[in-house]
């Protein structure tokens, strides 16, 4: 039986992690070129990539959740009580604030910032509300289908990186994180509260319509 605090620490780290590339490579991106098209599509590449690999190396130990939305919508079926669900949530926050300093750390940039990139607006919002929606229905339908989710979410996240507005945050520690770096994956702290209201929103919706749909077997 895993402890848990090789749990916490797994999805600490790994939310880190993800963070970091997220960021990181936002930054590598400007810096390489001015086309917002390039520093996008290496930004979701990179996303999407890290995605697979942690999902991959952490789901053994912790699920590999990374995300407070994923955590909640997936506690049940995890056998997580409400108090360490909690303590989960609180390991990712934690890790994506930490993967932020990282990734300022390792491109030479001052570590403690504020973003001011405007993020806000109904189409955004909306957004948020569907990149959530259908990334927590894709982890229930693939684990019921007997899916590899790692592939599965990661592709969808680098898709949703496109077409959606927002460019798919889909999850409130990345955007907490998001909110402390000045760079191109940034979104001002005002702005955060809409979005973390969205993706709640977006997980419920999420997490019934998949339910629904799934074999009664794995509801």
């Amino acid at each position: 039986m895993i402890s848990p605090a090789r749990v916490l620490a797994a999805e600490a780290v790994g939310t880190a992690l993800l963070v970091a590339t997220v960021v990181g490579s936002g930054i590598m991106a400007a810096r390489l070129t001015t086309d917002t098209g390039l520093m996008l599509l290496a930004n979701a590449a990179a996303t999407a990539a890290a995605l697979y690999v942690l999902i991959a190396v952490f789901a053994p130990i912790s699920g590999a959740q990374f995300n407070p939305a994923v955590t909640l919508a997936m506690r049940r079926e995890a056998g997580m009580t409400l108090p360490f669900a909690t303590a989960v949530i609180t390991a990712q926050l934690a890790g994506g604030i930490c993967g932020t300093w990282v990734a300022h750390a390792m491109h030479d940039m001052a570590v403690l910032q504020v973003s001011t990139t405007v993020r806000s607006g109904p189409g955004q919002w909306l957004a948020e509300v569907v990149a959530t929606a259908t990334l927590i229905g894709a982890i229930i339908l693939a684990r019921a289908a007997g899916r590899d989710a790692a592939a599965i979410v990661a592709l969808w996240i680098g898709a949703a990186y496109w077409f959606t507005a927002s460019t798919s945050f889909a999850n409130p520690a990345v955007t907490l994180a998001r909110t402390l770096t000045d760079t191109f994956a940034g979104i001002r702290p005002w702005d955060a509260p809409a979005f973390v209201a969205a993706q709640a929103l977006g997980a419920m919706i999420g997490t019934f319509g998949a339910r629904a749909l799934a074999p009664k077997a794995t509801r």
